[in-house]
């Protein structure tokens, strides 16, 4: 029997709803997360050792030193308190000079942990670990996991005269899958930092 015209309509009809069909029952794959590639430069460094500062330290060619004023007005005894931002990355560590009085110390050491601490409700881990430097400069560098605000911290101390804090943040919301990599890069500008930082006299 011929096939009319009438009839081949259905039957491509037919075949499309078979073809749904199939294409619905088959199993999904769910797309990974991706995140934009980011092209990293080159770790290169030049030395901050500004007249009358206390310390002295290398850092990174893509980042700028700005004096940090947000406290100079409340607390004009912290004038070495500076800003190391990262333009590219939207990425500023934030560094605080304190001058260890008599008994002091203790205070300062115990506030340092206290603040890394205070992100304990995002954080899945905080992990501390002991420091000493080639220039026998020692501290504390803190990692903390998960998406609270700040993932890398340190403090460095000679215990009787000086003592320096940083504290990593991002000027987005923190992710640790997106953000992972680029914390793992500035690690090790925040550790090529702390190994070249000296204290100076005034």
């Amino acid at each position: 029997m011929p096939l009319t015209f009438f009839s081949f309509r259905h039957a491509v009809i037919l075949c499309l709803l078979s073809c749904l069909w199939v294409s619905c029952n088959s199993p999904y794959t769910p797309k990974p997360k991706g995140y934009f590639k980011i092209a990293f430069p080159a770790h290169q460094y030049r030395e901050f050792s500004q007249p009358g500062y206390p310390y002295s330290f290398q850092y990174p060619v893509y980042a700028n030193i700005i004096r940090d004023t947000s406290f100079f007005e409340d607390k004009p005894e912290n004038p070495y308190w500076i800003n190391i931002d990262f333009p590219r990355f939207h990425a500023r560590i934030y560094i605080s000079y304190k001058e260890v009085g008599p008994n002091s110390f203790d205070k300062l050491k115990e506030d340092a942990y206290k603040m890394s601490y205070k992100h304990t409700y995002k954080a899945s881990s905080i992990d501390d670990s002991l420091m000493k430097t080639p220039l026998g400069v020692t501290g504390v560098f803190f990692t903390v996991g998960g998406n609270a605000a700040t993932a890398k911290q340190f403090f460095v101390s000679d215990s009787v005269r000086h003592f320096l804090r940083g504290a990593l943040y991002f000027d987005t919301t923190p992710n640790e899958d997106s953000l992972g990599i680029v914390n793992q890069f500035l690690q090790e500008d925040m550790k090529h930092m702390i190994n070249t930082l000296q204290w100076k006299s005034r």
